[in-house]
């Protein structure tokens, strides 16, 4: 990658991102940090109001805008393959926002690429089990509530076919055993909970916020799963 596209593409990230330390910016662009260094002074003394803030990292001033993305073809064939994943794995309110999102993608692009990204589309397939039917539409909610630390109010059938409420405060989703599960301290059994969303008969965000105060990082539930990562 040449200096022009490096520069470019920190300016992205940095928009990408609330803030942004210097290392992780290093890591994505395989540079070293006094280069990264370097390269801000370069965005700055071009008038792009990049600061800094200790320790969280580097930031866009608020109100600076990029001019409209470009894709090159590798980027929008990307898109192309992870709209078939998303179809297979993810529930109907993904899938429409993902749609909604590849719609934007596809208006930015030169009438040539258009042409080229609807032939790739027919030589890309997937085929997908049956139990990957994911028929219900709550991984979106799910994602707002954790994102907004957000309580559920779920109704749930375990294994026997008992119904139970819940009131559960969500920390993530894990996609495992062809499922995606729901990861949440109940209050109604007071520890943490594995709710597949297969098993959710109706969830509901009630927008009160969290009771506990601190929560488990969510690799650390997963360490106690009984998979095999």
């Amino acid at each position: 990658m040449n200096r022009i596209d490096r520069l470019f593409g920190i300016l992205t990230l940095l928009q990408s991102r609330k803030y942004i330390t210097a290392e992780k910016i290093s890591e994505r662009f395989e540079i070293s940090v006094r280069t990264v260094y370097r390269d801000i002074k370069s965005l700055q003394e071009q008038g792009i109001p990049v600061s800094f803030e200790q320790p969280k990292g580097y930031f866009l001033v608020q109100g600076y805008f990029l001019p409209p993305v470009s894709f090159n073809m590798d980027e929008a064939n990307a898109f192309l393959l992870v709209e078939r994943l998303v179809n297979g794995f993810a529930d109907q309110s993904i899938r429409s926002h993902y749609a909604a999102a590849l719609t934007k993608v596809k208006a930015v692009l030169k009438t040539s690429q258009k042409e080229k990204m609807e032939a790739m589309n027919q030589h890309i397939k997937l085929q997908i089990p049956e139990c990957l039917t994911f028929n219900y539409q709550y991984l979106s909610l799910i994602q707002h509530a954790i994102s907004e630390n957000q309580m559920l109010r779920l109704e749930y059938k375990n294994a026997k076919e008992e119904a139970s409420l819940r009131e559960v405060e969500p920390i993530g989703l894990i996609f495992y055993a062809f499922s995606w599960h729901l990861i949440a301290w109940c209050h109604f059994r007071n520890q943490y909970r594995d709710f597949n969303l297969t098993r959710i008969i109706c969830l509901k965000n009630i927008e009160k916020a969290f009771i506990k105060k601190q929560h488990i990082p969510l690799s650390e539930y997963m360490s106690m799963l009984p998979v095999n990562y």
